[in-house]
């Protein structure tokens, strides 16, 4: 009798189990089936993107796009900078080194660059002003000369700033649009979760993770077009004062110049 009685207490047990596992919905072996159903078999960044919504997808294609053209950017301007500076430096060193208007042209002729194209606008506005100096006096011409120099070292440096304000923009709005992607994923996987009638995390849980990654991805666009944007802006900043050294040394050869012309006397050679 002992032992029959054990026996009824096991089954009432395991109906007991039996009936709270029908209760939600399915048994712990369902539960697990279920779950594994739900969840994707790849949660790597690959598998994630290639699960995601249509749009989310749409918009870390995007911001992959901004980050690719970032680095595109970064590579171009930094050879044409490196190029640039070392033009206009040595420029300045054959400027400060020169006795006067004439030899400098002569040495920097031909050899390209911002500061070629100073010194010899410089001369240019002085051949052009020759026949004035007498009547006119200095005072104009040294005028016209620090006007042509002035224009052409801001058009030297706004043609070496072009392109960085595309990395202003990245870096501004793709943090937006990654947050953007994550709202549109989110509220895709709620509705999910609405239509499949169930609070599982395993039906949500995919679905936020993909979204969520496309807040990452905007992150790692935005992140570096910001710091690559400000170190290009140091950049040609210090390009722009080499060139206005070059300018402030080719003012000093003409005004040397000028000065001898009005003694009666030849510029040292």
């Amino acid at each position: 009798m002992r032992r029959i009685h054990q026996g009824r207490i096991c089954l009432f047990v395991l109906f007991s189990a039996v009936a709270q596992g029908m209760a939600f919905g399915q048994t712990p072996e369902g539960a697990v089936a279920a779950e594994n159903r739900t969840l994707p078999h790849d949660l790597s960044v690959w598998g994630m993107f290639t699960a995601a919504d249509p749009v989310v997808k749409a918009v870390m294609l995007v911001l992959l796009a901004a980050s690719m053209l970032t680095w595109i950017i970064l590579i171009a301007k930094t050879i044409e900078l490196a190029m640039a500076r070392r033009k206009a430096r040595r420029a300045v060193e054959i400027i400060l080194q020169a006795p006067n208007l004439a030899r400098a042209v002569t040495a920097l002729e031909g050899k390209g660059g911002a500061g070629t194209q100073l010194i010899l606008a410089a001369a240019r506005e002085v051949h052009l002003s020759d026949a004035l100096l007498d009547e006119a006096g200095r005072e104009g011409l040294k005028e016209r000369v620090a006007s042509v120099l002035s224009r052409i070292g801001q058009g030297a440096g706004r043609q070496m700033a072009q392109g960085t304000g595309i990395l202003a923009t990245i870096g501004s709005i793709s943090p937006f649009v990654g947050l953007f992607g994550t709202v549109w994923g989110i509220m895709h996987a709620f509705i999910g979760i609405s239509q499949s009638k169930t609070t599982n995390l395993a039906v949500v849980a995919p679905g936020i993770a993909e979204a969520l990654l496309a807040t990452a991805i905007g992150l790692v666009a935005a992140i570096p077009a910001v710091v690559i944007y400000n170190m290009f802006a140091r950049s040609v900043t210090g390009y722009r004062h080499v060139l206005i050294d070059a300018a402030a040394g080719i003012e000093r050869l003409v005004s040397r110049d000028l000065d001898f012309r009005a003694n009666g006397k030849q510029a040292a050679e």
